[in-house]
């Protein structure tokens, strides 16, 4: 089995993803890694653990810098991650991953009281985002296929942010990962690209 798509995501696990989470208490990784902890902790399926460790994976491949990102640029990191997920992993991966952010939009809209449970700086971000979303939008929403599971991401998002966690590391997913491989993964896109500073 080819393991260079593995390799390329445990090293920005381990290189980029050792910065902070800007305008959170924890690192990049640690977030990604407590989000998986809580997937499997709840039982989630081996795509939907997949898809809460590598959901913010699009920050290290954008062209937005972690300031712009502050400073009020949206980064659109849900779909870069998505988009990048795509030459290894299928939508069961993948579409939650491109939804996570649209997610955080339907719950302000769909469930009284989700706002308030909001980190400060992920408050901040929704308004980068569109803001909550209206009647229309929450519908069409809804009739996404992987809408449910991207619900169920975001919330383990949301929890993810906790400097005190311990969690296991890149390496203990790498079975699960490498059974969600699409096969004849292509060699070339393993090839990490320079990252961008990561931010929330």
């Amino acid at each position: 089995m080819d393991t260079a798509p593995l390799d390329a995501l445990e090293a920005l696990f381990l290189g980029a993803g050792a910065d902070q989470y800007l305008g959170e208490d924890v690192t990049q990784a640690q977030h990604m890694l407590q989000a998986a902890a809580l997937a499997e902790a709840d039982g989630a399926r081996p795509a939907l653990v997949a898809a809460a460790l590598l959901h913010d994976i699009g920050h290290f491949h954008g062209t937005v810098s972690g300031e712009e990102w502050l400073e009020g640029t949206d980064n659109r990191h849900s779909h870069t991650g998505a988009d990048r997920l795509a030459a290894w992993f299928g939508p069961d991966v993948t579409e939650p991953v491109r939804l996570h952010v649209a997610a955080k939009r339907y719950l302000c809209r769909a469930e009284p009281g989700y706002h308030d449970k909001l980190s400060a700086e992920s408050v901040r971000t929704l308004a980068l985002q569109g803001g909550p979303m209206t009647v229309a939008q929450a519908r069409a929403y809804e009739a996404e296929p992987y809408a449910r599971d991207a619900v169920t991401l975001r919330r383990w998002d949301e929890r993810a942010k906790d400097p005190a966690a311990r969690v296991p590391p890149f390496a203990h997913y790498r079975p699960l990962l490498a059974a969600l491989l699409r096969p004849e993964t292509p060699e070339a896109s393993a090839t990490p690209e320079t990252p961008a500073t990561p931010a929330s």
